[in-house]
């Protein structure tokens, strides 16, 4: 059994996720083996909330180049949009960063 701070790894910080954190939508990094069962009972326990829809996105990772060597790939991942239900209060860790 996974404990709830191995499914989620980190939150994802960019504008379109800030933007979103006004109707209730979060993003996170989450553990590739993970599925939305496990990581919206994940989100509950971390941070108290309720949660309503998960949908989940497997990320490539990008080719890059180091110098004359050949092409390496970053490691893929898998990151988590998480719905709060209306009636839920919102993540205090993103308060303040829109």
């Amino acid at each position: 059994m996974k404990n709830a701070y191995d499914i989620i790894k980190r939150p994802i910080i960019t504008e379109q996720s800030m933007e979103a954190t006004e109707s209730l939508k979060y993003v996170f990094e989450v553990d590739k083996s993970a599925n939305k069962i496990e990581i919206a009972k994940a989100i509950e326990e971390i941070f108290g909330v309720k949660v309503v829809k998960v949908n989940t996105l497997n990320m490539l990772g990008k080719q890059k180049r180091t110098g004359t060597y050949p092409m390496g790939r970053r490691a893929s991942w898998k990151k988590a949009m998480v719905q709060l239900s209306a009636d839920s209060k919102p993540i205090e860790f993103f308060e303040g960063m829109i």
